[in-house]
């Protein structure tokens, strides 16, 4: 399997941190998504950006910013939806999801997931850590994007309900706090203790 391109999950509302861009919130000497761009940059063969609405605000990042191509906020699912088509147009056949308010997640997430694809014999797989599966950081095969597109229409929105249907490998990371994401004004407090 070639290296995956990498898309980064910017694409919710943010309703708990009174709406916005969670990912540009300041975080030690950069941003939330600064830091989750240094951890996935180095482990894919490109990099994008998912989010909605006007893509200027991401100027200064420099990546390609790809909107969700289902209407309404359908969810991460969305989004991995918009990251498959965009990798397809690359000639890609994986990416690669990350979390853009979550940046302390394992700097080997990529080749982990690989590996845990090829062991199981499956094209796809998610990252798992003691608290729970974490859907939103998976790898994703660009073929199962027309599947994917139809479950959307058709009023899918469960990340792990679409994954379990094509046996998605798992995998496993010791650590929960690498998931840590910031969903309060609280938890940014606490991203900055945990830098």
């Amino acid at each position: 399997m070639k290296q995956p391109l990498g898309v980064i999950l910017a694409g919710g509302l943010a309703t708990r941190m009174g709406g916005g861009d969670k990912g540009l919130l300041p975080l030690g000497q950069g941003t939330i998504l600064s830091h989750v761009i240094a951890r996935l940059e180095p482990q894919v063969a490109g990099l994008a950006l998912n989010a909605n609405g006007d893509p200027t605000r991401f100027a200064g990042l420099h990546l390609p910013v790809i909107a969700d191509s289902i209407a309404g906020f359908a969810g991460p699912l969305s989004g991995v939806l918009a990251g498959l088509d965009w990798a397809a147009e690359q000639g890609a056949t994986h990416i690669v999801t990350a979390a853009a308010d979550t940046p302390f997640f394992p700097c080997d997430l990529v080749p982990q997931l690989l590996t845990a694809a090829e062991q199981a014999g499956t094209d796809i797989a998610l990252s798992r850590s003691p608290g729970g599966r974490q859907p939103t950081f998976g790898l994703w095969p660009t073929a199962l994007r027309d599947d994917l597109r139809q479950a959307l229409q058709d009023g899918l929105r469960k990340v792990v309900v679409w994954t379990d249907k094509h046996g998605a490998a798992i995998a496993d990371f010791p650590d929960d706090a690498a998931f840590f994401n910031v969903n309060t004004p609280e938890d940014l407090t606490k991203a900055e203790s945990m830098l």
